[in-house]
């Protein structure tokens, strides 16, 4: 196994506030594309948005931070972190709403 596939790990995150209506999907999938991590996001029914992260520890911590963050507009009021065990392909989407 190589030192970058040892480094790969996979993060789900479960942002909630006023995430929807607020171009937070596009938000994050531009920069998810910048910081170079793998994955999606997508809203969900419930008003949250979901997004799940692909790369190294450091660009998915990146990823997550932006996540805490959110657009101008947004108001971020809890963002839940789950590992995962699958594996992203390459890129980065905008998944429909589940």
């Amino acid at each position: 196994m190589s030192d970058q596939a040892a480094q790969r790990m996979v993060k789900r995150v479960r942002i909630e506030g006023l995430v929807q209506g607020v171009g937070f999907r596009v938000f994050v999938e531009r920069e998810a594309r910048r910081i170079g991590v793998d994955g999606f996001v997508r809203n969900r029914r419930d008003g949250g948005v979901e997004a799940v992260f692909a790369g190294t520890s450091a660009r998915v911590g990146a990823a997550i931070m932006v996540c805490k963050t959110g657009p101008r507009g947004s108001r971020v009021d809890m963002v839940k972190v789950l590992d995962e065990t699958c594996d992203m392909p390459a890129g980065f989407a905008v998944h429909p709403t589940v």
